[in-house]
């Protein structure tokens, strides 16, 4: 056999060899912390699975990868059993698709916990009058109760907070408001599937009165006094509630200032992002 047919048949057979190596490991991409993520779609049976999944671990532990992800839709359902038998954990569910993770390496994991906050926001809204605009609802912790309470709600994936304020007033009241700023906020803990909370009381500029009840959650909604409403006995008996009042009232009475929305770019995202700040008070160290 001549040198030039030798050296084909060894190309060919390498190719082989490799073409063999890729159907045999699971497709997949590095992420910036030595790690590899896998984005299945193809159906396969359990049996064949886990044969790729063996062959492909043992690959990335000889590249010295650490953390596994694996994003498995919906439809492969199947292979979540498998994948747990293979040491595979739950790191987060969506409506379309979970997400499991594996930590190669003998030392303890650094695999970071899914996101352990929930977000939502209460809307301060405050007309001419000073009449507060609260509403009662007809589901959840309040069903029943009569009490008056600021619009609330929790922020949407990829919404802004000051976004989130603006939706809930108009979805729940009709009244169409801006955005002036964040007066505080509050954390708590265990509060929705043991998640924690990031609260944030958000006060808004109304630019409409008229009001239309979304039946689906609210009750009823109208401006109120805001004395009226804060002399409610469930807001008097609140420490929270009664803190909340009175940085309301301090802003009201212009000797408190709340942090105001800031648009930056990052390096994160190509989105509009925003950072929350005390203009005022970063104003006056301008100056002085």
């Amino acid at each position: 056999m001549s040198t030039s047919t030798i050296s084909s048949a060894i190309t060919s057979e390498t190719a082989a060899e490799d073409q063999v190596q890729r159907v045999n490991l699971l497709r997949s991409t590095d992420d910036n912390y030595d790690g590899v993520i896998v984005e299945l779609d193809q159906p396969m049976d359990s049996t064949t699975f886990i044969s790729i999944l063996r062959a492909s671990v043992s690959h990335w532990k000889k590249l010295g990868k650490k953390g596994v992800w694996i994003k498995l839709p919906i439809h492969l359902v199947n292979l979540v059993e498998a994948l747990v038998k293979e040491g595979f954990w739950y790191h987060h569910a969506e409506p379309k698709y979970l997400m499991l993770v594996y930590w190669i390496p003998e030392s303890p994991s650094t695999i970071p916990a899914n996101a352990t906050h929930r977000v939502g926001i209460g809307s301060f809204v405050m007309n001419e009058k000073q009449e507060v605009l609260v509403v009662q609802e007809n589901s959840g912790l309040f069903q029943g109760t009569g009490v008056w309470k600021f619009p609330t709600g929790v922020v949407d994936q990829g919404e802004d907070i000051c976004v989130a304020a603006v939706r809930e007033v108009k979805e729940e009241t009709g009244v169409d408001s801006e955005f002036v700023e964040v007066l505080s906020f509050r954390q708590s803990h265990n509060s929705f599937f043991e998640k924690s909370d990031l609260f944030f009381v958000c006060m808004l500029r109304p630019l409409s009165s008229d009001i239309k009840t979304q039946r689906l959650e609210i009750l009823n909604a109208q401006w109120m006094p805001f004395e009226e409403y804060a002399a409610q006995p469930f807001i008097q008996k609140s420490e929270l509630l009664k803190y909340i009042n009175d940085t309301c009232l301090a802003k009201m009475g212009g000797q408190y200032s709340g942090f105001s929305s800031v648009p930056t770019s990052s390096n994160f995202s190509d989105q509009k992002n925003y950072l929350y700040l005390s203009a005022g008070a970063l104003k006056s160290s301008y100056s002085s």
